[in-house]
């Protein structure tokens, strides 16, 4: 069998970290092996270890994929307001979107990776990526408050951004109910 070109190498290892992010988003650490994650990529199993040291490396690196994707979403949605409120709205509106909900492995990596990264040790290297992440989503956010007061700011960011995202937990949680659409609708209304 000819071996990869690097070129090819770098590529496969691309696609592997694009397929994880999407798919522990959607699944979680445990509901997914290795072997689902190769397969989803179109590569066999036994090339998985030549990209990553383990599943939890590749969770770690998929998680910060994750973020950084949302991080430039977020400065693509915000970019054509024009102040401060016009941003928070579009980042309200489309977080809290029917689509942020039903496309898990689509949506936000803070809800997408909580559930596995809170059963992980203080110092795993997902936990640190997670942790960066969320400052990096919440740092933003911050920046589209509109109170005058850093503190105020940052206490009005935690608070909005929590409820979003809890929101959009329990409403995949109980998706298929009308009460998902309920708690949409609500979180949406509050944040109005």
């Amino acid at each position: 069998m000819p071996r990869v070109s690097r070129q090819q190498t770098e590529r496969n290892r691309e696609i592997i970290l694009q397929v994880a992010t999407r798919l522990f988003r959607e699944r979680g650490l445990k509901g997914l092996s290795v072997a689902e994650v190769m397969s989803a990529a179109g590569l066999t199993h036994g090339g998985f270890y030549g990209h990553f040291e383990s599943k939890e490396a590749l969770a770690a690196q998929a998680c910060q994929q994750a973020f950084a994707q949302s991080v430039q979403r977020w400065a693509e949605r915000i970019a054509p307001t024009r102040d401060r409120k016009g941003a928070r709205q579009a980042l309200v509106e489309n977080y809290l979107a029917d689509s942020n909900r039903d496309l898990p492995g689509e949506g936000c990596p803070t809800v997408g990776f909580s559930g596995d990264v809170c059963r992980e040790p203080a110092d795993s290297p997902l936990r640190l990526a997670y942790r960066e992440g969320v400052g990096a989503l919440l740092d933003d956010y911050e920046g589209v408050m509109e109170q005058p007061q850093a503190d105020e700011r940052r206490k009005a960011a935690l608070i909005e951004f929590t409820l979003m995202v809890g929101a959009i937990t329990l409403a995949r949680a109980t998706e298929g109910d009308p009460l998902s659409d309920e708690i949409l609708q609500a979180a949406r209304d509050y944040l109005a």
